[in-house]
């Protein structure tokens, strides 16, 4: 199994129209062969103290994926080339993590 923690920034009050497009992406990403388990977060209210917020225009991308081979097929989808094509203007910058279990 793999993991992928993606980290995206938006450019400033940008978050949820990207949002708006990672929501209309996650049906045809979830119907992926390999796809365990794809969903975008934001930080959690109230948490007090002992969070690290990551901010009002990032938001991060949990994924886990069968193989690396699925990871890789993902990132070569149609729908994944219209998402970065709809969003590339929107984005600040993004950190991918890719990860295995120990």
């Amino acid at each position: 199994m793999i993991h992928v923690i993606a980290i995206i920034t938006t450019k400033p009050g940008k978050r949820a129209e990207v949002l708006g497009h990672v929501s209309a992406n996650i049906p045809a990403v979830r119907a992926e062969k390999g796809c365990i388990e794809f969903g975008a977060t934001i930080d959690a209210d109230g948490m007090g103290s002992f969070q690290t917020k990551f901010g009002a225009d990032t938001y991060v991308v949990v994924e886990k994926w069968e193989s690396t081979d699925a990871l890789k097929a993902h990132g070569a989808t149609p729908h994944m080339a219209a998402f970065a094509a709809k969003t590339r203007d929107l984005i600040a910058s993004r950190v991918i993590h890719v990860l295995s279990p120990t």
